[in-house]
């Protein structure tokens, strides 16, 4: 078979490859114009459609140019894609524009270390870059004028495979370009972007990637090219990579050379969001950019608060970047000559004390200089406020400055595509824009129980073919002994409750909270009338030795014959790992130690499909358990007694499943349909898809944040 020259596409299909290029393929009609063009190629390729055109022989594009149902659907879709493309007129169909009404040419300038986009686009790690992806997704469907500026990592995060004793291995593969959703973006007068970015005594040269995302453009940034040395040339290579040194110069090249590189292609952002503290080097290069221009320091600072908003995800005092000072005036030396006198006062900006002495603390510099300041849930708000009470310290904690927007899910993108069929029948396809509509979903209640459950039992096959599919690979392919086969899954019964637990594996998670006791669960688990199977999933961090240690743990129950081959490890957790685990689960576990997650947007995924949240009363699901669309674990103990705490937790976890879960699940009617079940599934879609949706939170972020900005006066001085 030969594979086609994209440059000669049959003339029918001529804009295939320009879809393949727009993201927003994933969650519009261009998704089923790659499933329909070759499902085996679409699944070899783990749905990439840029590598699958690579790959595609020209004989089956030729069929698909004279075949007037495909023709159809790929007439839709380049429809949907071109409807983001308009100017003027079109914007008018949009959220924003008809809200807001700007007639500006700025922008929000969205800045993240990591987006999760597409699993064909490895430039992510965990949560932060899911949220970032979901918010960009989001801000295309709303048309707000939206730019995102990231890293491009020729190696992304690494692969993950697990050895024989259950240790995690890292493995890093540079990305193949040219089968991934990027071009060099280009200046206006079409030459390739590149930035100089100020570093220590030198100077790093920046090269400027795109990706395209419906209305949304996003801008990556890359230090491999030749001219740089190759130490420099390393900055960007992997997500997180390197030592504290490392990190301190990927976080200045974010800020500065993302500031540079939007000026560079003639965008003018009205709101500068920075997501994290990783991005707070923005200011430093927006400061020097007004005072060179002749602004004083005490003005640029109030434009720069004007003008910043500051999205905050950590509550834990040592997940916050801090950097000795030694090393950051090191790092800025070539900053200080325009800054003049104002060099101490851009210090003390960053100055904080965590508990470990005084450092530059990237999220001290961004609370200081952002005019709004945001945690991800109503919890983590408060956390926040105590937690960084030396900034305020003459202010009532109610007083301080933080708000709280929680976080959401891009609903097109993580909705199952049977039940979004399901949708379509009952609710209208009206469900696709008033996904945010609390009254709207009501209309879920009358869903017929019998259609529900054939649709979540389906969703539940799909997930037990991937991981068998993946279990046959890593014997076929990888030579993988019996027992990693079946610590894969290959024994899990497609019947069966099955209980996802997938996320980052660290020590606050408590990912091996359901095997405090072990004999217990083994009896839960192999009632032959009503068993249970466990489905994980998950990275630890490189670096982070004991959640390797977690992560192993897991595996070596998923060995462990007492368990019945129920319980499986599922590597190499990526986003099309994700929609999956969600999609296919009945149960949705989250166990952290309380108060230490911020947020967690995993179980809003699953809820949204009909998995209800098994969880601590943490983060988002503090505000979105009403008590029959889920289920809260609590032990009844705190303090500093962390093995009472686990006890107490786990015992109410197992009390649950025993007298609650199971029992409902398995309680079936005279048609074999769980009744009572369906009602916790129904409450679990209805309550939490509007509230937790992406667009809940962007809207949100428009009224508090954005709207205000690109609403100044005329004229005013920016």
């Amino acid at each position: 078979m030969t594979p086609p020259d994209l440059s000669e596409l049959p003339e029918r299909l001529s804009r295939l490859h320009e879809l393949a290029l727009d993201l927003s393929w994933t969650w519009s009609p261009g998704r089923e114009v790659f499933r329909r063009l070759d499902y085996q190629l679409w699944k070899r390729t783990h749905h990439n459609p840029v590598l699958m055109l690579r790959q595609m022989a020209s004989a089956v594009l030729e069929r698909a140019a004279n075949d007037a149902a495909f023709l159809a659907v790929y007439d839709r879709a380049l429809l949907a894609m071109d409807a983001t493309r308009v100017t003027a007129v079109g914007h008018a169909r949009t959220f924003w524009h008809s809200q807001v009404k700007t007639a500006t040419d700025e922008v929000v300038a969205y800045f993240s270390a990591e987006f999760a986009l597409h699993q064909s686009l490895p430039i992510y790690a965990d949560g932060l870059g899911v949220l970032a992806g979901d918010h960009c997704k989001e801000a295309s469907d709303l048309g707000i004028p939206f730019v995102g500026v990231g890293f491009m990592y020729p190696q992304g995060y690494f692969r993950q495979r697990v050895s024989p004793d259950g240790w995690q291995q890292e493995v890093y593969e540079h990305l193949n370009w040219e089968d991934a959703p990027i071009q060099k973006a280009q200046t206006r007068d079409r030459k390739p972007c590149v930035v100089a970015v100020p570093l220590g005594t030198r100077t790093v040269l920046v090269q400027v990637w795109q990706v395209r995302l419906g209305r949304v453009r996003l801008l990556l940034l890359d230090t491999n090219l030749e001219a740089n040395q190759p130490w420099d040339r390393e900055l960007t290579a992997r997500l997180y990579g390197g030592g504290q040194d490392t990190r301190l110069q990927q976080e200045i090249v974010l800020g500065l050379g993302g500031v540079l590189a939007l000026r560079a292609l003639g965008l003018s952002p009205a709101v500068w969001h920075l997501n994290e503290g990783h991005a707070a080097f923005v200011v430093l290069q927006r400061l020097r950019d007004m005072h060179a221009s002749g602004t004083s320091w005490e003005e640029a600072l109030v434009e720069v608060r004007r003008t910043t908003v500051f999205t905050t995800h950590t509550p834990v005092p040592a997940g916050h970047d801090a950097f000795p000072f030694h090393l950051v005036e090191q790092q800025l030396a070539s900053c200080w000559g325009s800054m003049g006198a104002e060099r101490d006062d851009f210090l003390a900006l960053g100055t904080y004390d965590n508990g470990a002495g005084s450092q530059f603390n990237m999220t001290a510099l961004a609370m200081r200089s952002a005019g709004a300041i945001n945690a991800v849930s109503q919890l983590h708000g408060v956390v926040t406020r105590e937690m960084f009470e030396p900034l305020w310290p003459d202010l009532a904690v109610d007083d301080r400055p933080v708000g709280a927007i929680t976080n959401g899910v891009h609903v097109p993108t993580w909705i199952g595509r049977d039940l979004g069929e399901l949708f379509d029948r009952h609710l209208g396809a009206q469900w696709k824009d008033r996904y945010d509509d609390p009254a709207f979903w009501a209309g879920v209640l009358d869903i017929p129980d019998g259609e529900l459950w054939a649709v979540r039992q389906t969703m539940r096959e799909h997930l037990f073919r991937f991981v068998r599919e993946r279990a046959r690979v890593r014997f076929t392919e990888e030579d993988a002994g019996a027992a990693r086969v079946v610590a894969g899954g290959a024994m899990l019964d497609p019947h069966a409750l099955t209980i996802g637990f997938a996320r980052r594996f660290t020590g606050y998670k408590r990912p091996d909270l359901i095997f405090r006791d072990p004999d217990r669960l083994a009896t839960l688990i192999n009632n032959p009338r009503r068993p249970v199977q466990l489905v994980f999933a998950g990275k630890a961090h490189p670096a982070d030795e004991a959640g390797k240690h977690h992560l192993q743990n897991i595996y070596r129950h998923a060995l462990d014959p007492r368990f019945g081959g129920r319980v499986t490890f599922v590597d190499d957790y990526d986003l099309l790992v994700a929609h999956f685990l969600v999609q296919g689960c009945d149960v949705w576990l989250n166990n952290p130690r309380k108060p230490l997650e911020a947020s967690g947007t995993s179980g809003m995924k699953a809820a949204m499909n009909g998995v209800p949240h098994l969880s601590i009363g943490d983060g988002w699901w503090a505000e979105g358990y009403t008590g029959d669309n889920g289920w809260l674990i609590d032990g009844g103990v705190t303090g500093d007694d962390l093995a009472a705490v686990d006890a107490a937790d786990a015992d109410a976890l197992y009390r649950l499943l025993e007298d609650e879960i199971v029992p409902k699940f398995y309680d079936r009617s005279a048609r074999g349909v769980p009744e009572r079940w369906l009602s916790v599934v129904k409450q679990s879609i209805l309550t939490v898809t509007p509230r937790f949706s992406t667009r809940r939170m962007v809207k949100d972020y428009i009224e508090r944040a954005y709207a205000p900005a690109f609403r100044r006066p005329i004229g005013s001085n920016r």
